[in-house]
């Protein structure tokens, strides 16, 4: 039907131009951004599961770094460790020469001040060893007050406790204690120390062998995490991120739609012109 008040090859053209439009727009917007979902309007489900699995990644990453410390601190303890088994080591030997009975007095004399200063220094080990600036083997907070709990997940069940209280407070106890390190005056006194350093060895060791073993597990979590981590991300980008190549193409064609139906609308304003000529 030809009519002058409604042109409807010209309303179904705009209608055309208007939906091309926003289409192309959509398009561009994606290519420009890089990611197929901007909006919750152009995929809410996906953008819902998207955000989830972001938490979920950010959270993991922020429990591989939580590993890597708790690595560093065992490290760190383990370390202290090492060298209080050299003191020991030393006054065992210190202790095996004074037990002897080609030491003199004078001999023994020397090697108590000696064995003296290497009891001090395994005090100031226990007490002034820091990580991060917090008492890491002796006082409040530290591995001898109480176990340690390291979140190693992005949920906050996913927790790691390392506890190593009760061994520590005893060593603690006993090589921070002037009477109970004992001395090297007498040849029967050596033989004493001699028993008790071997004890407290055996102890320090026992020690070490737990802070390497929750070393061990947090490098297992780390790996772990490192693993559910990566796919975790690909899972979100094959939600959220453009396919560029189905984009591209996508895009042209909705530029040649555009331009056709331009070209349309601007062809029927010619039928108000066949509606003239009939009445003239």
């Amino acid at each position: 039907m030809l009519s002058l008040n409604t042109n409807a090859a010209a309303l179904n053209a705009q209608n055309s131009v208007g939906s091309t439009q926003k289409a192309l727009s959509t398009s561009m917007t994606r290519l420009g951004t890089s990611y197929r979902v901007n909006s919750a309007m152009d995929d809410a489900a996906g953008l819902q599961i998207a955000t989830r699995l972001n938490a979920q990644t950010r959270g993991m990453a922020v429990a591989q770094r939580n590993s890597q410390n708790g690595i560093s601190m065992m490290q760190t303890a383990e370390g202290a460790f090492t060298e209080i088994t050299n003191i020991l080591l030393r006054m065992k030997d210190l202790a095996t020469e004074a037990r002897n009975g080609a030491s003199n007095a004078d001999d023994k004399t020397a090697m108590n001040a000696e064995y003296q200063q290497l009891g001090s220094e395994i005090g100031n080990i226990l007490n002034n060893t820091k990580f991060g600036g917090q008492a890491l083997l002796n006082g409040a907070g530290s591995l001898q007050a109480g176990a340690i709990t390291y979140q190693i997940g992005a949920a906050a069940a996913e927790t790691m406790s390392v506890d190593v209280s009760t061994d520590l407070a005893a060593l603690v106890t006993d090589l921070t204690t002037p009477a109970t390190l004992g001395d090297l005056t007498t040849a029967a006194n050596a033989g004493t120390a001699i028993g008790d350093i071997e004890g407290w060895i055996n102890d320090v060791g026992g020690v070490r062998a737990q802070l390497g073993a929750a070393s061990n597990r947090l490098d297992h979590v780390y790996n772990n995490l490192a693993n559910m981590k990566t796919n975790t991300e690909q899972a979100r980008g094959r939600i959220m991120d453009v396919d560029y190549a189905s984009e591209t193409a996508n895009m042209t064609s909705k530029q040649m739609l555009m331009q056709a139906s331009t070209a349309m609308l601007k062809q029927s304003s010619s039928m108000s012109q066949l509606v003239m000529s009939l009445i003239q």
